[in-house]
């Protein structure tokens, strides 16, 4: 069974960086993709970085180019998205998802079709 859980989010200031965990289990990240998305109440969700363990293609839309990476550390099957400069349009609710690369496509705007959901975890930036 595959399963996702976020830690890592809060209270930051305008300016400062919080790093995002998702642990992950019940499959081989070789065969996934894997990405962060945020929602904020009204509004449509947001992919805000993917990565394609299959081939090593990233996706980072331009809203977060720059300031947030993906990475991952394999041997603790923890995927991490290390989130700096953030600004109060920041603030989401985080989400990590996953799903087979022969199912989805790195190019994920939305996480539409994706199966594979945590919990989330909210941030919030003061400004």
């Amino acid at each position: 069974e595959v399963q996702l859980v976020e830690s890592g989010g809060g209270l930051v200031q305008a300016g400062g960086s919080l790093r995002l965990s998702c642990a992950a289990s019940g499959f081989t990240f070789d065969d996934y993709v894997i990405g962060w998305f945020r929602q904020v109440p009204g509004k449509e969700r947001e992919g805000v970085s993917t990565i394609s363990y299959n081939d090593g293609s990233t996706y980072v839309p331009d809203s977060v180019k720059g300031r947030f990476t993906i990475s991952s550390d394999n041997a603790k099957n923890t995927v991490y998205l290390q989130m700096n400069s953030l600004k109060p349009e920041d603030t989401a609710v985080y989400y990590c998802a996953a799903d087979r690369a022969d199912w989805v496509d790195v190019y994920s705007p939305n996480g539409l079709g994706w199966n594979y959901w945590g919990q989330g975890t909210q941030v919030t930036v003061s400004s």
